[in-house]
């Protein structure tokens, strides 16, 4: 009788692929899930949590994304100097104006896993400001979400 072996991908075995993503009129959390999902690789039949099989991710338009209720005044970041009295705390619409990109690039950290894996995984999303970026040599495949 045979055995069945289980499948493990190496790192130098996954094919990685280049997606974008446009945010105009997204929401936030759903747009994030998304984006978490395919950096994870949960989309592929080869996926396994130690290791990363997932797919570079565009995402433009990232100054047009949307949140639902009254999340724009209410919703805070924070962040701290490390010094005493050093934390600095911003809203969703403040946020938004001076630097969306960042508001993507937390929420979708925030989905990802808290460890070395997750650390490399974040490194494969790129978030852009308006519709130009610089990696149509990659010839990203388009999705709507």
């Amino acid at each position: 009788m045979k055995k069945q072996s289980s499948f493990y991908p190496s790192t130098n075995e996954v094919s990685r692929e280049w997606i974008s993503v446009n945010a105009e009129g997204a929401v936030l959390g759903r747009l994030a899930t998304a984006v978490a999902s395919i950096l994870r690789g949960k989309h592929k039949p080869e996926f396994t949590d130690s290791v990363d099989v997932g797919d570079f991710v565009i995402v433009y338009n990232a100054e047009k994304i949307t949140v639902t209720g009254r999340k724009g005044s209410q919703k805070k970041y924070y962040r701290h100097s490390g010094y005493p009295g050093g934390l600095k705390t911003t809203t969703f619409d403040q946020l938004l104006e001076r630097n969306p990109e960042q508001i993507i690039h937390n929420a979708v950290k925030g989905m990802l896993p808290h460890n070395r894996i997750g650390r490399q995984m974040i490194t494969k999303l790129k978030v852009y400001v308006g519709t130009e970026h610089p990696h149509e040599a990659q010839q990203p495949k388009e999705i709507s979400l």
